[in-house]
């Protein structure tokens, strides 16, 4: 993070829609376990947020990415953040998928516009910000698995400086049926024992005002190949209790996290794919998960991969990220005193 001023940094409130129940916590005490090698999210009553007429035109990717939003800013009371930062890995592949095959159709005489207006990456945040007449940073990054760790570090940097305050980060993707055949071509999901292949829309409204909050992202760190990762890198400001690792039963993705395991700090190892799904903003739904037990001080013995009892009293949990074995995000979050 280079000089940047040391400004403490909170996750005040975050939300999901995944495979686990849209928008709610119910995953820590009766989690959704499937063994299916595809689910697609289950979605809120869209109407209870939406006006019908505006639900319409949007695919569900950009009205799960605008509910997620409006919920988060509706609960931490920040209406217009200084900030909208996305990562997707896909963005509206949906849309993409459908101008493309009306392209194939019928040529280039009567395509319709809306697919393609709807179908690039930026759109997302970009509705965000139309949407909630946000007039601030509004910014995308799509870098595979370390999409939302890019956003997320962007907000980090900024509110440092002392930039801005507060910004709503999002993390958003889906899988369609087509996109999945592909994916599971390639071997990234779909095989035996690996998790399900899921979709995902997260968002967190990041502030440096502590009353009221989850947790506070403590450090971040973001490391180019694992040979760059020193002991400083892993170094915390104390002991962990826990370690969250997207680990899906993909050969070379878990052992990309076995080869640094002996660095990492000793404390049991969590997982969170096998209840959120795999997707290239899953880490996400992984740092969502943190914030929540961090919040409730339990850690569910659903989430540990060695199948041991729940953790009570989780003060601090250390979780890594890595896309292709290249890309090392590692982030220590502490419960908020």
């Amino acid at each position: 993070m280079g000089n940047v001023d040391r400004r403490r940094i909170y996750i005040k409130r975050a939300t999901h829609i995944s495979i686990q129940s849209p928008m709610s916590e119910s995953w820590m005490r009766e989690p959704r376990l499937t063994r299916e090698s595809y689910v697609r999210s289950e979605d809120p009553q869209f109407r209870e947020w939406l006006n019908p007429m505006e639900s319409r035109r949007l695919s569900n990717i950009l009205k799960r990415a605008l509910v997620t939003a409006i919920k988060v800013k509706r609960d931490s009371g920040i209406e217009q953040p200084e900030a909208v930062i996305t990562g997707t890995g896909l963005g509206c592949i949906e849309n993409t998928e459908l101008f493309l095959n009306q392209l194939c159709r019928e040529g280039e005489e009567l395509l319709k516009p809306t697919y393609f207006m709807q179908s690039t990456h930026n759109t997302v945040s970009s509705l965000i910000g139309i949407n909630g007449k946000i007039h601030g940073y509004n910014s995308t990054y799509s870098h595979k698995g370390v999409s939302f760790d890019s956003a997320l570090m962007d907000a980090i940097v900024q509110m440092r400086l002392g930039d801005i305050n507060n910004a709503l980060v999002t993390g958003n993707d889906e899988i369609t049926p087509t996109y999945f055949s592909i994916l599971k071509r390639s071997g990234y999901v779909g095989q035996e024992g690996q998790v399900p292949a899921g979709e995902a829309s997260v968002a967190m409204m990041l502030t440096t005002d502590a009353e009221d909050t989850l947790c506070e992202i403590e450090d971040f760190k973001m490391v180019y190949r694992k040979e760059n990762i020193g002991e400083d890198t892993l170094n915390t400001a104390g002991p962990v209790d826990a370690i969250l690792m997207g680990l899906s039963g993909e050969r070379s993705n878990d052992e990309a996290y076995r080869d640094i395991e002996g660095k990492l700090p000793k404390a049991p190892i969590l997982r969170y794919k096998h209840l959120f799904g795999e997707s290239y903003t899953a880490s996400g739904l992984g740092v969502y998960a943190a914030a929540q037990m961090l919040k409730e001080g339990t850690v569910p013995a659903v989430m540990r991969v060695d199948g041991g009892e729940p953790i009570e009293g989780v003060r601090r949990i250390f979780v890594v990220n890595h896309s292709d074995g290249r890309e090392y995000t590692f982030l220590t979050m502490r419960r908020a005193e």
